[in-house]
């Protein structure tokens, strides 16, 4: 048997189908969290509650360019601190100890998702992500490094993470048609060897089909790294481009909990050890995974606990 670690689920969109229906805005997350903290602190708590023990802050849009974007580049610090306020009261509202779970600071794409084109170069990349970086290092246990698109991007978030003494966990997002190719059309076997050269603790792929993951998990295990997969619920991401919201984004109706728990029983069996959801994944899609890792007699462990 082995150790697993189950993650939460896709955080910002089930927020973003909880909250109140105002202006659509490409930044929702956050301002769900300016204008509804409570929606966001319930979803963390439902997340804790099926069973997840990583559990992510709503930061994933509060980067300096999203925000910048949009004139809001004052509130950075504040973003970041409401987040850490948000999960913390999950936590404390909970059933479960603070000690049972890890924190994850999230490190996402610095200017939008899937669009490998609008990714900054290197340099600016590694001194965005140190500034991200900063704003979390003293109230999280590690870092999620999720959706990544493209290669240069991926390095510089694995160095900036590695800079402040974390181990580098980084979810890479393949095109949706399991040619095992990044979202830049980057080879995934190029992307996993400069990753693994550059220090990578674990490696997975998300925020893709579940077909595609499954596809991309071989590719992934003869890395010899740690390795794991958590797909997205849409039918399509060719909607949305930098500065949109998800309002033109709609699920698939063919991953209801069992459906995508046998995805996740697939990648077990394959040797994952990292599982869980991203986008239109939910708390009873955890449940049902958290149900799976039990009853095979798996331990149920933190990331930050595994070998």
């Amino acid at each position: 048997m082995s150790q697993i670690t189950l993650l939460d689920g896709g955080l910002g969109q089930e927020i973003y189908n909880r909250a109140r229906k105002t202006e659509p805005h490409s930044l929702w997350s956050v301002m769900i969290m300016q204008n509804e903290p409570e929606v966001v602190i319930e979803v963390h708590k439902e997340f804790i509650a099926a069973g997840a023990r990583v559990i992510s802050l709503n930061n994933y849009t509060a980067t300096p360019t999203r925000l910048g974007r949009f004139d809001m580049g004052a509130l950075f610090e504040t973003v970041h601190s409401q987040a850490v306020d948000c999960v913390n009261l999950a936590i404390d509202s909970s059933d479960i100890s603070r000690q049972d779970i890890d924190i994850a600071g999230c490190l996402p794409p610095l200017s939008a998702s899937y669009v490998a084109a609008a990714a900054h170069g290197y340099e600016r990349s590694f001194d965005e992500y140190c500034a991200v970086i900063e704003q979390q290092k003293d109230h999280v246990d590690l870092f999620l490094i999720e959706t990544i698109s493209n290669i240069t991007e991926a390095r510089a978030a694995v160095d900036a993470v590695k800079h402040y003494g974390f181990a580098p966990h980084i979810g890479l997002t393949v095109e949706d048609d399991a040619t095992n190719r990044l979202r830049s059309g980057e080879p995934l076997a190029d992307a996993l060897s400069a990753l693994t050269e550059a220090g990578a603790a674990t490696l997975m792929v998300n925020c893709s089909y579940p077909e595609a993951v499954t596809e991309a998990l071989p590719a992934l295990q003869r890395t010899g790294l740690r390795f794991g997969g958590y797909a997205n619920g849409f039918t399509s991401i060719e909607a949305l481009a930098p500065g949109t919201s998800v309002e033109g984004l709609t699920a698939r109706t063919d991953l209801g909990p069992e459906a995508y728990g046998s995805y996740v029983q697939s990648w077990l069996n394959a040797g994952a050890t990292v599982v869980g959801g991203c986008c239109e994944i939910g708390p009873d899609h955890i449940r049902h995974m958290n149900k799976l890792i039990t009853q095979s007699g798996n331990t149920r462990v933190k990331l930050s606990q595994l070998a």
